[in-house]
């Protein structure tokens, strides 16, 4: 067994530092604030009761003490593996000391060398094999961050002072780096050591031999350093053409090729292609806007890294507000404004709540770190939206913080927990599939298709449809078009307004647009003449879907309704302890309109049977998605007023080919255990119809067409 890994055994036997412990092994366990790589982990909660980074260094010596190698080799190696990781360990005041005196502990291979130079001096000053250990420290690692387009190839070329001095032969150093590679990369995990290997090798024989490289381009580095985002479905070369249109990329990237960038994947690999590219622009200049200088060869991303992850219910995830550091959403909507015009200059957006940081250390001057500071008010109202996180504050105080960074209010579920919200979407598969009974011809527009589980469903029934998925959410789209990415879909997705539809589909091109409950939606959410829950907004909705349909197509809505007659009364008879105080709660909460409520009980009130059904609606979702439903009016129209609303909207030429409705299946069930509803006298009423089928077909004749 090598001696460094009976010395961590005695550590872990003991719990305790000996007198005689290595200086290494006291750098790696007196961490008081580990320093990891949290794309490598699966859950914050690893880190309560481990030493990560210790963890590994042990597992690369377990990997190097089976490998079949001489004596001298496994010595050299030891030393290297040991030592390349210090620079993440140390106390808090050491670390701070080493800072002051120079060392990088930013880029830890450099920083780390730097380190065992120290004690390698103090040691042993004469030991002929110093010089080499440290480079063998100093480039550890960069092969597979080449692999990974976060290098140039140049910054191995250290590496040929160890032949060029005859420290080693050519062959000598091969078989060292190989070696050396497995080890640091089969610790991280030995299927990516298979994944990697003849890649790695060929580019050992390259270093070894003083070969030149093949040079990659900046979209295939670009392609490198997204590698974990493709894998997870984003589509690389579409975002790529994308980007082309807007941006001569390899032209504005190109100062980044001499440079390399530390905990870019783990930082902006959650963010999209568009923005990690802007993130770049803004790391290529200072705050006024000049150019780096040449003398910048590191760019570090780790401050924002650290910004980016909480751990949800044991699983680790983006965290997009529930810490000051976590504001992922407000970081999109920032770069979302920024032009690549302004961008390109240097010119930075102003944003009173939000502002970018690229930082030079005076005793780094070849390192900038980059990061965004939120204002103290921003960071307070983070703070007030976590205290307040378990009582009603805390809706208003969400609500606050979306309008603090212009956040439209209808993306609190994404905002929330995206994954969860797109998950549930995907879960009314056996709701929408009656739509396809209604659906004609090919060119089918989908309306914010959430998901995507109706877009599957047009493509799996109707094989030579054509669908269109239409979502106003930045995040959405590119999630639908990371799905069809891993999937496979035939269906495409486009960002835009559905109410401006002839921006993005021509006039008269679509023979079924689909509005499956989000009609209700932009009631809720979207202003026209500055109001909210304006029937005009569906008024403007239908008439955009109807220009761009063509004659013979239909539109489709299936959506929340209020029932008839609107003057019946229902009472309710809470079952749980804290019925009434949620019915209290919302009728407080509700902007839609004004909830009527006579508390005939401790657990009892009758209402209007609209705004009984309109609290039910909200209570049948729970806690968790309250924020989000108490803003959204379900039902806004009975099927009466729908129907008059289309023909005065559209005209008396649009043919209204169904019109019925239906208790949605699940809220009786939902509520028989939380609630009894029943009409004035108490007597057990079932729940009224819940939710509209409405086909709207557009004449043949072309007169017909409502301007």
């Amino acid at each position: 067994m090598l001696q460094s890994l009976k010395a961590i055994a005695n550590y872990r036997k003991e719990n305790d530092l000996a007198w005689d412990t290595p200086t290494w092994l006291k750098l790696l366990v007196s961490a008081e604030e580990r320093i990891v790589n949290l794309e490598r982990i699966r859950s914050i909660g690893e880190l309560k009761d481990a030493n990560p980074v210790l963890d590994y260094v042990e597992r690369t010596l377990l990997i190097l003490d089976g490998l079949p190698l001489s004596f001298w080799v496994k010595e050299l190696l030891e030393d290297v593996l040991v030592w390349s990781e210090t620079a993440k360990g140390g106390t808090v005041r050491e670390r701070l000391r080493w800072q002051h005196e120079g060392i990088n502990l930013f880029v830890h291979n450099i920083g780390s060398s730097q380190l065992y130079v120290r004690q390698a001096q103090a040691e042993s000053p004469a030991y002929p094999r110093n010089s080499m250990t440290r480079i063998l420290i100093e480039t550890h690692g960069l092969i597979g961050q080449y692999i990974r387009g976060e290098i140039p190839f140049a910054e191995n070329r250290l590496l040929l002072e160890i032949t060029r001095k005859g420290w080693l032969s050519p062959e000598e150093l091969e078989l060292v780096l190989r070696a050396l590679n497995e080890c640091i990369i089969a610790g991280v995990e030995p299927a990516l050591w298979d994944q990697v290997r003849s890649e790695v090798e060929q580019l050992i024989g390259w270093i070894a031999w003083d070969n030149a490289p093949v040079v990659w381009s900046v979209k295939e580095r670009l392609e490198r350093l997204r590698s974990v985002s493709i894998h997870e479905g984003e589509p690389f070369e579409q975002a790529y053409t994308e980007l082309e249109r807007e941006l001569n990329v390899e032209k504005a990237l190109a100062p980044l090729e001499n440079r390399t960038l530390w905990y870019v994947e783990s930082a902006l690999q959650d963010f999209s292609l568009q923005e990690l590219v802007k993130v770049f622009l803004l790391t290529l200049r200072d705050g006024t806007g000049q150019e780096q200088p040449a003398t910048v060869r590191h760019i570090s991303f780790e401050s924002l890294m650290n910004t980016m992850y909480y751990d949800y219910r044991g699983v680790k995830k983006i965290n997009v507000y529930k810490k000051p550091q976590y504001k992922k959403r407000m970081i999109e909507k920032y770069l979302s404004a920024l032009s690549w015009q302004d961008i390109s200059k240097g010119k930075r957006k102003h944003n009173p709540h939000l502002s970018v940081i690229v930082e030079h250390k005076e005793e780094l001057p070849s390192t900038v770190f980059f990061n965004f500071v939120f204002s103290s008010a921003a960071e307070k109202l983070i703070d007030f939206c976590i205290e307040a996180e378990k009582t009603p504050l805390y809706d208003k105080a969400v609500l606050l913080l979306f309008d603090l960074f212009g956040l439209r209010r209808d993306a609190y579920d994404r905002f929330h927990n995206e994954e969860t919200y797109l998950t549930d979407m995907n879960q009314t598969v056996d709701y929408k599939r009656v739509i396809l009974n209604y659906v004609t011809g090919t060119r089918i527009l989908d309306i914010g298709p959430g998901g995507g589980v109706l877009l599957d469903l047009i493509e799996q029934e109707r094989p030579d449809a054509k669908p269109l998925g239409l979502d106003i959410s930045v995040n959405v789209i590119e999630a639908l078009k990371r799905k069809k990415q891993l999937e496979r879909h035939r269906w495409d997705v486009i960002k835009g307004d559905a109410l401006r539809l002839e921006e993005y589909v021509e006039t008269g091109s679509m023979d079924t647009v689909i509005f499956s409950s989000i009609l209700h939606e932009l009631y809720s959410y979207i202003e026209r003449d500055g109001i909210r829950f304006n029937p005009q907004t569906v008024e403007a909705a239908l008439q955009s879907a109807y220009r761009v349909l063509a004659p013979g197509g239909r539109i489709i809505i299936r959506d929340g309704i209020m029932t008839e007659p609107v003057e019946q009364r229902r009472r309710i008879r809470f079952l749980e302890p804290d019925g009434m105080e949620w019915l209290m709660r919302y009728a407080q909460d509700f902007a839609g309109r004004h909830i009527e409520i006579e508390r005939v009980g401790e657990h009892e009130a009758v209402l209007p049977v609209n705004d009984a059904m309109e609290f039910l609606y909200t209570y049948t979702w729970g806690a968790e998605a309250y924020v989000h439903e108490v803003q959204e009016q379900f039902g806004y129209f009975t099927p009466s007023q729908y129907e008059e609303r289309i023909r005065n909207t559209l005209g008396p030429q649009a043919i209204i080919r169904v019109s019925r409705h239906y208790l949605q299946e699940g809220y009786a069930e939902a509520l028989s255990s939380r609630v009894e509803f029943m009409n004035e006298q108490g007597q057990p009423v079932p729940l009224p119809d819940s939710t509209c089928l409405i086909v709207i077909e557009k004449p043949n004749d072309r007169a017909g067409i409502a301007e």
